[in-house]
């Protein structure tokens, strides 16, 4: 039977592991996937993801693509691969694409989520893991206007780590949204962008916690913006409160 070509929605806790990309001495969600999905289809079987998290970031909505015997239907694989998964990783639903699919690049939008503590709580060991507890007053409105700032299309370059992406590359993205909302302890950024660049989400998060606490002015962004270089950017935030929660694609990619 001809093969499938499947996407993987995947839930993921970064906490135990080195990234999404492969390593040869690190645990890693590429690895650990590539494995059980091996093991299933009795032969090596790439995984392909939508993007690379570092160490430390979680996923709720990470999308990976893979080819399998065409045996596997897409239900069948996802309830064969929780049953093997280790606990730290979740298939959260599985779908038969277009073979044209590809995770990386039919991708058109991706969107991230950064949770920020503010509360006394937020130092709890049943949030800290997932949150920053951040230690400084914050000006909500003063958040909200920076947020603002970084959405259309704008050159990035300030914002990721020098050599990360192709030298002729432009660092250009287009954010569609970008907004702080605030709940009970917790300041939540969301932002959708077509791409994102290493980094780049962290150092953004860093930078408008630094406006909000009154440390930088508020032109920083559109002088960062202005830049080109990140000499000036200030250090990112922890990667343990960032999620990558959704990646978009063409609906027409999908069989089912």
């Amino acid at each position: 039977m001809a093969e499938r070509t499947i996407q993987l929605v995947l839930h993921y806790d970064g906490a135990r592991f080195a990234g999404w990309q492969r390593q040869p001495k690190e645990r890693t969600v590429q690895g650990v996937l590539e494995e059980t999905l091996s093991r299933l289809c009795d032969a090596p079987t790439p995984v392909v993801g939508a993007g690379r998290t570092d160490a430390g970031v979680h996923a709720r909505g990470q999308a990976a693509g893979t080819v399998v015997p065409g045996t596997w239907e897409a239900a069948g694989l996802r309830r064969a691969l929780n049953a093997l998964l280790p606990d730290d990783i979740w298939v959260a639903s599985a779908h038969e694409m277009h073979p044209d699919f590809h995770a990386r690049y039919s991708a058109t939008g991706r969107r991230y989520r950064y949770f920020v503590g503010i509360d006394d709580e937020a130092h709890s060991p049943f949030r800290r893991t997932h949150e920053w507890a951040y230690r400084r007053d914050l000006d909500a409105p003063a958040l909200q206007s920076a947020a603002r700032s970084v959405e259309g299309d704008h050159c990035f370059r300030a914002f990721a780590v020098k050599g990360t992406a192709h030298v002729r590359d432009d660092h250009r993205c287009v954010v569609r949204r970008a907004s702080w909302a605030e709940g009970r302890g917790v300041l939540t950024f969301e932002i959708e962008a077509n791409r994102f660049l290493h980094h780049m989400v962290r150092f953004l998060v860093g930078t408008m916690l630094e406006i909000g606490s009154g440390r930088l002015d508020a032109g920083a962004i559109g002088r960062l913006l202005a830049a080109d270089d990140n000499l000036a950017v200030p250090a990112p935030a922890p990667a343990h409160a960032l999620f990558l929660e959704h990646v978009e694609y063409p609906r027409e990619l999908y069989l089912a």
